[in-house]
């Protein structure tokens, strides 16, 4: 298995679509791992990453194009809303804010009950590598 098979890789829909918020201390001045120059606050005890409470939401750490090729600029360091958030048909559980999130930028759902369930998001070490191709018979 391999990065480029895990969909969040090529979505980026829930970092372009929801207001990030937290609590203020997850910032590096509150003693947490999130650079506070990517934050800006929202109340006296929340904070939510920069270009998520706009009108047409973008966090300011997503890199690349939604849909395309994406990728956290901080993904060791991201907020407790971003580490919590499960892709849609993670362990057999439809998260609708994720289908929701990517319905609005045309891209189609993750969970259906028809499908084989997913168990993990992220790759295996020690997975075989896919097959390139596969020949029909004849």
């Amino acid at each position: 298995m391999s990065d480029s098979l895990n969909p969040c890789v090529t979505c980026g829909a829930c970092c372009a679509h929801f207001r990030v918020s937290f609590y203020w201390a997850e910032a590096d001045d509150g003693a947490g791992a999130v650079p506070v120059e990517l934050t800006e606050p929202l109340t006296p005890f929340m904070r939510n990453m920069r270009g998520t409470n706009q009108r047409q939401p973008r966090c300011i750490a997503l890199q690349g194009d939604v849909g395309g090729c994406v990728s956290c600029g901080i993904y060791q360091q991201r907020p407790s809303p971003c580490r919590e958030f499960s892709m849609s048909g993670e362990n057999g559980e439809q998260n609708e804010a994720c289908d929701r999130a990517r319905a609005r930028y045309g891209l189609p759902a993750l969970f259906h009950p028809s499908l084989p369930v997913m168990t993990e998001s992220y790759p295996n070490a020690g997975a075989s590598t896919p097959v390139e191709h596969v020949q029909s018979p004849g």
